[in-house]
């Protein structure tokens, strides 16, 4: 019997010795609680050299390559192409209709809403027509590209340039805002 109680005894001491460090050891430490509760902000997906084909009922519509695509989540989920894009939108025939290219885009999601920045181009294939801009914006819901910013537009016989645009987004048929000049260009110069 004696060396029963003996025995709890000496538990108990050990017990008292640790118990200092179970409980210092459940404290929060703020460094370990802003980790936790800090959202991450940066992407959630990153692929290189993209080239990612765009299908409805089984018809291509477009292409898009990419040599950095970045997919951000989020209440406002969005794609960024920091190293610029180009998307090449196809007829039903897969003849290409449209080419779209710039140094910058980014496109959210859940709007479905384009922005293209930094010597954004845009080739109607068909009409043979250019439009150069710095900056692009192309609302898929409205079927609608716009800009406020300096345009220049090179037809077949013609450079016309402007600031501000409206088009539909095969750019088949457009409104320059403020046109200011426009001169005779040879044939095959685009």
């Amino acid at each position: 019997m004696l060396k029963h109680i003996s025995a709890r005894f000496s538990f108990f001491p050990c017990c008292l010795f640790f118990l200092p460090f179970l409980i210092t050891g459940c404290g929060n430490d703020m460094g370990t609680l802003n980790a936790i509760t800090h959202q991450f902000t940066g992407p959630v997906m990153s692929a290189q050299n993209i080239e990612v084909v765009f299908s409805d009922s089984g018809k291509v519509e477009a292409k898009v390559i990419s040599v950095l695509m970045n997919r951000y989540a989020g209440n406002d989920p969005y794609m960024e192409f920091p190293h610029g894009f180009k998307v090449i939108i196809f007829d039903s025939a897969m003849n290409t209709e449209n080419i779209i290219m710039a140094n910058y885009g980014k496109r959210k999601e859940y709007q479905r809403f384009m922005e293209a920045r930094g010597n954004v181009i845009v080739r109607n294939e068909i009409k043979k027509q250019q439009l150069n801009t710095e900056q692009l914006f192309w609302d898929e819901n409205k079927r609608l590209i716009y800009t406020s910013a300096p345009v220049k537009i090179t037809t077949l016989d013609k450079v016309i340039y402007g600031k501000g645009l409206r088009a539909n987004e095969s750019f088949t048929d457009y409104i320059i805002q403020h046109p200011y000049g426009h001169m005779m260009v040879k044939k095959d110069s685009i």
